[in-house]
């Protein structure tokens, strides 16, 4: 597979304007990505400027924190799905998560995920907060929840995706049949290249266009 159908071209900024996503829209299609990550608001408007592409259109859930209300999680990935979005990208209860209430963390991923139904969801973990460990319960929590991918990261914490968390993540998630989203501080595509390599299926980066226009 081509580095540019591993891209999901993401852009989450507060101060994004209507058009920054035009024009995030616009490079998706110029470059063949395989996916716009917006935040919600967005959707309608990413799925009108890419219809008759096949580029899909991901949103949020529960960014950046992961710390609201389950019952608005799955809401808003409702939402998401009833304005047809794509998939699904939802930030772990990471409080939870450190505190030990894992059942807790499975349920709340499990209701966005029956919300989000048919469409896939991915579980963003954070991993610059956790341990090697947590990083393997997490990935065992998640399949527990029904959702295909964990995610590395929201780009707003404290750390990035790192090739060494993606390798320990995809040894992980393999076991439960998940995949791998890479994302946090990816932009060139050196780096990208480095985290298929350890592992990763998916490309989360802001820099999508100007990765897949150095590998053109």
């Amino acid at each position: 597979m081509e580095l540019a159908q591993r891209i999901e071209h993401t852009l989450l900024k507060p101060e994004a304007t209507v058009k920054d996503i035009m024009r995030l829209c616009d490079e998706a299609q110029k470059y063949y990505l395989y996916a716009v990550c917006v935040n919600p608001c967005y959707v309608p408007l990413a799925k009108h400027l890419l219809q008759g592409t096949e580029v899909k259109v991901v949103t949020v859930v529960g960014f950046p924190l992961g710390a609201t209300f389950s019952s608005v999680k799955a809401l808003e990935a409702k939402t998401a799905m009833e304005e047809h979005a794509d998939e699904i990208d939802m930030v772990m209860n990471v409080s939870a998560f450190k505190t030990g209430d894992y059942a807790a963390v499975t349920e709340d991923i499990r209701r966005v995920v029956e919300a989000a139904a048919p469409c896939p969801v991915k579980v963003i973990i954070e991993a610059a907060y956790l341990t090697p460990r947590e990083k393997r319960t997490a990935c065992r929590i998640i399949a527990d929840g029904g959702a295909k991918f964990v995610k590395t990261s929201t780009g707003f914490g404290k750390g990035g995706a790192t090739v060494e968390d993606v390798k320990l993540l995809h040894e992980e998630a393999g076991k439960y049949g998940l995949k791998v989203k890479a994302a946090g501080g990816i932009r060139n595509a050196e780096t990208a290249k480095a985290m298929v390599e350890a592992g990763a299926d998916r490309i989360g980066t802001s820099a999508g266009a100007a990765i897949a226009a150095g590998e053109a």
